[in-house]
């Protein structure tokens, strides 16, 4: 039977850490008893640099379940990489590694059609939500337009997928090859290339704790998915640019042509606007640039993405 990782980062999670403790544990026996898993098969706690009890009580945790396993990042480096470091850790010793957030609004249900799916022979099974009618019209509406935005820019999702899902030791040990510090996991997960499925749940309200994901945060993800897989935002402003220019070639006609019939229109109103317009339009194609450029002064230093503090295992050294 193949062994199991659930690999789930913590910020800052003291509050939810028992109740995910016990459910997680929960799922974990149902599937050992009916022989889906094998009987070694854990939960692995990312923490990510939490600045409450969060490591303490995994600390605890882990002396009283044999189930627990624990990994101490050296700071708070982020959601994707705390993510990544826990599934690198993982596929050491695991044959199927299924990611979850410590929250629990994902179902914890479905891991079983996850298993299902996977011995059906796919890779990687994605976790789905089947609609968004618990999320306020505001973040609904903003949901559905950057999956289309996206889309538009020629990248790959699953829609409606956070980053609930299963993946094989294969698939895993494949995507270690993406070494890029811009991370964007659900825009490389479909570029793995292996047989994917998806299984589909009712998203739940968060039991205890704050949402680790405030707007400014979803926005800073969504440019970082835009910008780490697509160059159409530099496109986008090349084509504006050529635009703003044959714009002006007619407006440059039309004066010549005013002036030529002695019915030039004295104003200054009209020539500050375009200044601004234009001095805006280049600050914004500079800073798009600069946010590519940086991403490329990131890359090529080539420093790691997270540091190891402390690991806790119950396998033998």
């Amino acid at each position: 039977m193949d062994r199991l990782a659930i690999v789930v980062p913590c910020y800052n999670e003291e509050e939810m850490l028992p109740i995910t403790t016990k459910e997680l544990t929960g799922v974990l026996d149902d599937l050992i008893r009916k022989e889906k898993i094998a009987p070694n098969s854990y939960i692995l706690y990312v923490d990510d640099g939490s600045k409450d009890a969060t490591w303490e009580l995994i600390e605890k945790i882990h002396k009283e379940n044999k189930k627990v396993f624990g990994l101490k990042l050296a700071g708070n480096v982020g959601h994707q990489f705390a993510l990544t470091a826990g599934m690198m850790q993982a596929k050491e010793d695991a044959d199927i590694l299924i990611s979850i957030d410590a929250d629990l609004q994902d179902d914890t249900l479905v891991m079983e059609d996850m298993i299902d799916k996977y011995h059906e022979g796919n890779d990687i099974v994605y976790g789905v939500r089947n609609d968004r009618k618990k999320d306020s019209f505001f973040k609904r509406t903003t949901a559905q337009m950057f999956y289309k935005i996206l889309a538009a820019m020629g990248v790959k999702t699953v829609y409606n997928h956070a980053d609930y899902r299963l993946m094989s030791k294969r698939a895993v040990e494949h995507f270690a090859n993406y070494e890029e510090v811009n991370l964007y996991l659900r825009g490389i997960m479909p570029l793995i290339g292996y047989k994917t499925e998806s299984v589909y749940y009712e998203r739940k309200e968060r039991i205890a704790g704050e949402s680790k994901y405030p707007f400014s945060k979803m926005i800073a993800l969504a440019w970082n998915g835009i910008t780490s897989f697509s160059v159409k935002p530099i496109n986008f402003i090349a084509v504006l640019g050529g635009i703003i220019i044959f714009l002006s070639v007619l407006a440059a006609i039309y004066a010549f042509v005013s002036y030529c019939n002695g019915t030039v229109v004295a104003g200054w109103t009209s020539l500050i606007l375009s200044i601004w317009m234009l001095g805006g339009l280049q600050l914004f194609a500079i800073g798009v640039i600069g946010q590519y450029i940086g991403k490329i002064y990131m890359e090529v230093k080539h420093r790691p993405r997270y540091n190891v503090e402390t690991y806790l295992t119950h396998d033998l050294k």
